[in-house]
């Protein structure tokens, strides 16, 4: 089958965890037989990279604005991919949703695929109009998309509820690949095995990430708190870091330098206000942390009973539950090993490959 991939800011991915999603599922596909085309936006990597892991890049421009760069960049994509003759237009999120109508007016030939990776409207980010839009987005993935694909049973439950829509469950898959061994970029931040609670995301202010700086602040350990990641709130969470030296900002980090972090965290910490099914915990799990998870639907859904949860935004809760792990290292080693099992039976990205394979030939039949 030829697939393309469309709504994506790019591979490989830089941050984001729908361009993570992307990266792993476009070349688990390759590996499968299949031809994949993936649209990046221009500049997206520091060169132009035309193939990636077998996965063909095409090159798109977009107007460098909050409010327009997806939008712009998905219309050019759709342009470009009516004169491909693919068998699959796969689009990712509801955003890029928006731009249904026009491939299914000129690629009638086409199957279209949309996966429904989170409730993008209720990012407090958004003015009115953008939420409308993207409200617009989610209709009409349910209305014009061949197949829609939704990564947690809520989602299903929740399609099923307001669209009356037999969605296909697949979820995000967890990268379980060892980090190498001579721990370099660990050195480098002065890190050790088990010296420090680790916390991977996009730094906006959905990820909760300001809850843990206080709940953190207020513990006495000699655990370090190193958060990865960058974003738009960075400078709001280092004010409130007030030049503590154990509150430790790496920047964004991926592939072996990220796999480190993961790999010799005491605890990992997902304290998110909102997701549908993060990568960052699944990939903690993938890694054998334990994990303290914040109680939404989403984190619930990914960690089951392999970790421990603390009340949504309650700092008090959550510095009570950092406390109990922080002395009961014994229980640790436990919920990492429950929590990489589940991973590797439920999160595994060549099966969820296989999956989606199959769920693309059913439709071109």
């Amino acid at each position: 089958m030829k697939i393309a991939f469309i709504g994506q800011k790019g591979i490989p991915a830089i941050s984001g965890g729908v361009e993570r999603h992307v990266e792993f599922l476009a070349t688990e596909l390759v590996n499968l037989g299949n031809e994949v085309i993936v649209y990046n936006r221009k500049n997206y990597t520091p060169t132009v990279l035309k193939k990636y892991n077998g996965v063909r890049l095409i090159y798109k421009p977009f107007i460098n604005n909050k409010n327009l760069a997806n939008i712009t960049h998905t219309f050019l994509s759709s342009l470009d991919v009516i004169f491909r003759r693919v068998d699959i237009i796969h689009y990712h999120g509801v955003g890029p949703s928006l731009l249904l109508p026009l491939v299914k007016i000129f690629t009638p030939k086409a199957k279209l695929v949309a996966t429904l990776h989170s409730f993008d409207y209720d990012n407090e980010k958004w003015g009115k109009f953008a939420k409308l839009m993207l409200r617009l987005g989610e209709y009409l993935m349910f209305t014009l998309a061949d197949q829609v694909i939704v990564i947690t049973p809520a989602t299903q439950k929740y399609a099923q509820s307001k669209y009356q829509h037999n969605s296909v469950l697949i979820p995000n898959g967890a990268d379980m690949q060892i980090a190498s061994s001579n721990n370099d970029f660990l050195n480098l931040w002065g890190l050790k095995k088990d010296s420090y609670i680790l916390s991977a995301s996009r730094l906006i202010k959905l990820k909760g990430l300001q809850y843990l700086i206080a709940a953190y602040k207020s513990q006495q350990t000699d655990k370090k708190l190193v958060i990865a990641g960058d974003g738009e709130y960075e400078t709001e969470l280092k004010k409130m870091a007030n030049n503590n030296k154990n509150i430790i900002f790496v920047g964004n980090q991926e592939g072996d330098n990220l796999r480190q972090l993961y790999d010799n965290a005491y605890l990992f910490v997902q304290a998110s206000e909102m997701e549908g099914l993060s990568l960052s915990l699944l990939e903690a799990m993938g890694h054998k942390n334990a994990c303290l998870a914040s109680d939404i639907v989403g984190n619930e859904e990914a960690l089951a009973d392999t970790g421990l949860y603390f009340q949504s935004r309650n700092v008090a809760d959550l510095k009570e539950k950092l406390d109990y792990m922080l002395n009961h290292s014994d229980e640790l080693k436990l919920m990492g090993e429950a929590a990489y099992k589940r991973a590797s039976q439920e999160y595994d990205w060549h099966q969820i490959a296989i999956s989606t394979a199959q769920m693309y030939q059913d439709l071109v039949k």
